[in-house]
């Protein structure tokens, strides 16, 4: 037997539930538009953070190439170092945030959640508004306006280290893969605060009028299995719309009329009338009678 922790039944962690069927279904309030949203802003969100992790390990390993080859000489790159490790925190914690609601709204969309759990996860989506705001604001700042640079040495040295390295650019808005950073981050900040809005309505449906949308909702009060006649498969029998595609089904679609089934009346044979024969019996030995006398 499956195990169940915190509420949660292993038993319904199956494959199926990573299906198109079940993803993209329309028995859950805003499924469809949750999941959209919220791959969107992780997606950006984490694109913007390995870009400017794969600048920042570039600065690092210049910053050692200069060192060893040109001593006294170093590299200044303190500043980006710090917003870029920055931004890889907001990152994270915004896939952490929004990729957990989608997980679990996938694998267990009617799970019960007390007051409390639901206020933690809207505080939680709004404080990633402010986290990924910050890190944009300070990212687009000193991109904007510093650089990194080579001390220790002349400038013409240092230049020529830089060269010679040939890893990364000192001057960081030179830089494709950092703008493009930075680029990622503000769309990936507007689809947070889109997921956050979708979130919190979510969770204020969820606990008003639960998680079911609401044609699902007046099937369930026909007391009509919806959910298992089109999430697994299993007819029902008075489906009233197909969550999936939110068409009727024929039997029930209108200006499709069923054709008539005509009987034609069975002919049935009647009985046959038994012809009775009246027979008459004469006595020969009674005297004629003629009809002259009568």
């Amino acid at each position: 037997m499956a195990p169940v922790i915190f509420g949660l039944p292993f038993s319904e962690f199956t494959w199926s539930k990573f299906g198109n069927a079940n993803m993209w279904n329309k028995v859950y309030h805003l499924r469809r538009t949750k999941f959209i949203v919220y791959q969107l802003a992780m997606i950006f969100c984490v694109v913007s953070e390995s870009l400017g992790t794969d600048a920042l390990s570039r600065y690092v390993s210049q910053q050692k190439y200069i060192q060893s080859h040109g001593a006294p000489a170093n590299e200044y790159n303190n500043d980006y170092v710090g917003v870029a490790s920055y931004n890889i925190f907001a990152g994270i914690y915004v896939a952490t945030i929004f990729g957990g609601a989608f997980f679990f709204d996938l694998i267990w969309p009617e799970r019960h959640e007390d007051h409390g759990v639901r206020l933690g996860w809207k505080l939680s989506a709004i404080a990633g508004i402010f986290i990924h705001l910050a890190s944009c604001i300070a990212m687009t700042v000193i991109v904007a306006t510093h650089s990194a640079y080579v001390t220790g040495v002349s400038t013409a040295e240092g230049n020529r280290l830089v060269m010679e390295n040939g890893k990364i650019v000192l001057d960081y808005k030179h830089s494709a893969r950092i703008v493009t950073s930075v680029v990622f981050g503000w769309i990936g900040w507007i689809f947070v605060i889109a997921s956050t809005v979708i979130l919190v309505v979510g969770k204020n449906h969820d606990e008003k009028m639960g998680p079911w949308s609401t044609h699902v909702r007046e099937a369930k009060k026909n007391n009509i299995d919806v959910e298992s006649n089109f999430v697994n498969g299993q007819p029902s029998e008075k489906p009233l719309t197909n969550p999936l595609t939110g068409e009727q089904p024929e039997t029930l679609a209108p200006n499709h009329p069923q054709p008539a089934h005509i009987h034609e009346p069975i002919r049935t044979q009647e009985p046959a009338m038994e012809m009775q024969s009246n027979h008459h019996s004469f006595d020969s030995s009674a005297p004629a009678v003629n009809p002259a006398h009568t």
